[in-house]
């Protein structure tokens, strides 16, 4: 077993325990702005508890620390050895969570007018990035897992197509893997984008875990990606905001890498966050696969019990030997009801009235994320609130959904084809004023809305995105099917918000 290291932490307490006087920022002096009469005990007590030793740690870049945009001493020391443990040549700490790290990469890679080949489900945080950079996005619908009807990423033959149809893309943006813990081996995607000698860039926000124990999926930086955002929040131990970016091969500059973070990631970074990503990485490093153990045989544990259950709430089933080559993160349990009486969103609501929170729901889903620790008490208290909601609804069990089933929503499938270039350009359409149409009438027209049926909520349509007859029968087919449209006005899609063809567009619709 490795000693415990953690050379920002070391240096936070090393600076709190010494008898200095300090004259500069935070405001709160080292918690000593604390030490006032609030005319409550309580209250007192309670901020002495909860925020007095985070603030004694909370400092700013002093000798005694360091500085996140200039790193040399317990920064660098940090990141180097997290470099080490995650298998990439260079790690660098984010504040701002996955979110900057995904907003620099493109700021990195790209020029105004730039294409990226993006995965069309895609964080909100690439969009940003995309319209930062003023760059274009070349969009790849995902495939999507025939019976739970969720997305996960291109083939790589997309890929491939792609990159033939616009050889001068910059990069190639993929998110594996997707927020329901389900992804695919990405070395063949890997291979193809090398082949083009272009950089291949991975949203790997729900997998800062991953590879850290031989039960536990592979790291897309372990499969070669040029690039890899972690969220370690999510999945480590880690205060929320603290994310890692890390980098290998030499197709990504690291100067004008470190130039994009400082340019999106405070002057003022918390030290408390930047420790907690410090402590996580010591604890893999002395731990090594028993510090997720415990929370592997809890997630083991759980599953065993509802197998044996008879209701219908029940663990979201996928296509195991289909030709996804799928895998799942055990530590995340999707639950929905096989009957389709209770929505995601009713289950969730069941299991907070029970005293058990989850990560989030959907229509159909409800998604629990196990963390570091969690024990089978932990597990027992989610079992009785499952026979708890049960019996108190008097959900009665009936035949479980059978495998191979899927929503005739989940069974429309998703609009296959490579994308035009959209542009990201913040003055695109500026100062254009879109108009509603008919969506029959909607055929070469570009969009002015964004439009996300759900489910399976996939973005069908961006803003400045050309309007194919394809589109238009995909979205007509969700409507029938019940879908629910995000970012539509006109919820049953009937019409849609365009931008007319007036003398000044006409350069985008020629694009």
């Amino acid at each position: 077993m490795k000693p415990f290291n953690a050379p920002i932490y070391n240096a936070l307490v090393s600076h709190a325990h010494s008898n200095l006087i300090g004259f500069h920022v935070p405001g709160h002096h080292g918690g000593q702005a604390l030490r006032q009469s609030f005319g409550s005990d309580q209250i007192q007590n309670d901020l002495m508890d909860y925020f007095y030793n985070i603030m004694r740690l909370d400092v700013t870049e002093l000798t005694s620390t360091d500085d996140l945009h200039h790193p040399e001493a317990s920064i660098k020391e940090a990141q180097q050895m997290a470099a080490n443990t995650f298998g990439s040549e260079d790690t660098f700490f984010l504040v701002g969570g996955s979110t900057s790290g995904n907003i620099a990469l493109l700021l990195t890679l790209c020029e105004p007018d730039d294409i990226v080949i993006v995965q069309r489900n895609v964080h909100k945080s690439i969009l940003n990035g995309l319209k930062l950079a003023g760059a274009k996005a070349v969009f790849l619908s995902p495939q999507v897992e025939p019976i739970s009807g969720l997305a996960t990423i291109p083939t790589v033959q997309q890929v491939e197509d792609a990159l033939v149809l616009y050889p001068e893309a910059k990069a190639v943006f993929l998110s594996n893997p997707n927020y329901y813990g389900m992804g695919v081996k990405l070395r063949p995607y890997v291979e193809a984008v090398h082949r083009k000698n272009k950089p291949i860039l991975i949203d790997e926000a729900h997998g800062a875990h991953f590879g850290m124990h031989h039960l536990l999926p592979q790291s897309a930086i372990s499969e070669g990606a040029d690039a890899v955002v972690q969220s370690a929040h999510k999945t480590l131990p880690t205060l929320t905001m603290g994310a890692m970016l890390h980098i290998q091969g030499n197709r990504i500059s690291r100067e004008t890498l470190r130039q994009s973070l400082a340019m999106i990631q405070s002057s003022s970074p918390s030290f408390p966050i930047l420790a907690s990503m410090d402590i996580s990485r010591a604890m893999i490093d002395t731990l090594g696969e028993s510090m997720f153990q415990q929370s592997l045989d809890s997630a083991a544990a759980f599953r065993r019990w509802l197998s044996e259950q008879q209701t219908n709430v029940t663990e979201m089933n996928i296509q195991a030997d289909g030709e996804l080559n799928l895998y799942f993160d055990p530590l995340r349990i999707v639950l929905h009801d096989g009957s389709g009486v209770w929505t995601g969103y009713e289950l969730q609501k069941h299991l907070e009235h029970h005293g058990c929170f989850a990560e989030m729901a959907d229509p159909q889903y409800v998604v629990l994320v196990l963390g570091i620790q969690t024990s089978l008490m932990d597990i027992q208290r989610l079992q009785q609130a499952i026979e708890e909601m049960v019996r108190e609804e008097n959900h009665e069990a009936i035949v479980p959904v059978r495998k191979g089933t899927t929503s005739s929503i989940a069974s429309v499938s998703v609009n296959s084809s490579i994308s035009e270039p959209v542009s990201f350009a913040r003055g695109k359409f500026k100062n254009e004023t879109s108009i509603r149409i008919q969506l029959l009438d909607a055929e070469h027209h570009i969009s002015a809305e964004m439009v996300t049926p759900y489910p399976p909520g996939i973005a069908v349509l961006y803003p400045g995105e050309i309007i194919t007859s394809d589109m238009i029968k995909h979205l007509q087919q969700l409507s029938s099917a019940g879908a629910k449209f995000q970012g539509a006005a006109d919820l049953k899609m009937k019409t849609i918000a365009v931008y007319p063809k007036s003398t000044g567009m006409r350069d985008a619709f020629d694009e």
